[in-house]
């Protein structure tokens, strides 16, 4: 099946070294979809940010005195109202380059696992409980198999 029409905006606000281009998390957000057989069109955003940034929005939003490695923000549409827009991804450079060090990961890998985890939220799913957990992590382990990249877990 053909993938569906998707906008995706990409914007760095952190240097851009070590950080994949467009087209990569272009390719990560297609699998995501293509996943969680989601066959509408989409439409979402994606900024890279540095820390300072990271932690602001964490603080404002979770109430988190720190820069975590990605933030979801699906869109919130009034009632009756339709749209392709899934919402915004935030993905802190820094604390995912920190990150892939610490677990011994490829950087590429894990920003293709955060991506491919914040779509998902995007999409609805969540990891309140163990067993959404489950579901959202066995998920991302086939998608992520689809890019040949392994069990992040």
């Amino acid at each position: 099946m053909a993938m569906p029409h998707l906008e995706l905006g990409v914007s760095y606000a952190a240097p851009r070294r070590g950080v994949p281009s467009a087209a990569s998390f272009r390719r990560w957000v297609e699998a995501a979809l293509a996943g969680a057989r989601y066959h509408n069109p989409a439409e979402l955003a994606i900024r890279i940010v540095g820390t300072r940034e990271g932690r602001t929005l964490n603080w404002q939003y979770r109430g988190k005195h720190y820069a975590t490695n990605v933030l979801s923000f699906p869109v919130e549409l009034p009632r009756g109202v339709t749209s392709p827009l899934l919402g915004d991804l935030v993905i802190c450079a820094p604390v995912v380059a920190r990150e892939a060090r610490e677990q011994g990961k490829a950087p590429r890998d894990h920003y293709a696992h955060l991506t491919v985890h914040g779509v998902l939220h995007l999409l609805g799913h969540d990891h309140q409980d163990a067993a959404d957990a489950a579901h959202m992590e066995g998920l991302e382990t086939r998608i992520l198999a689809t890019l040949g990249i392994g069990n992040p877990y």
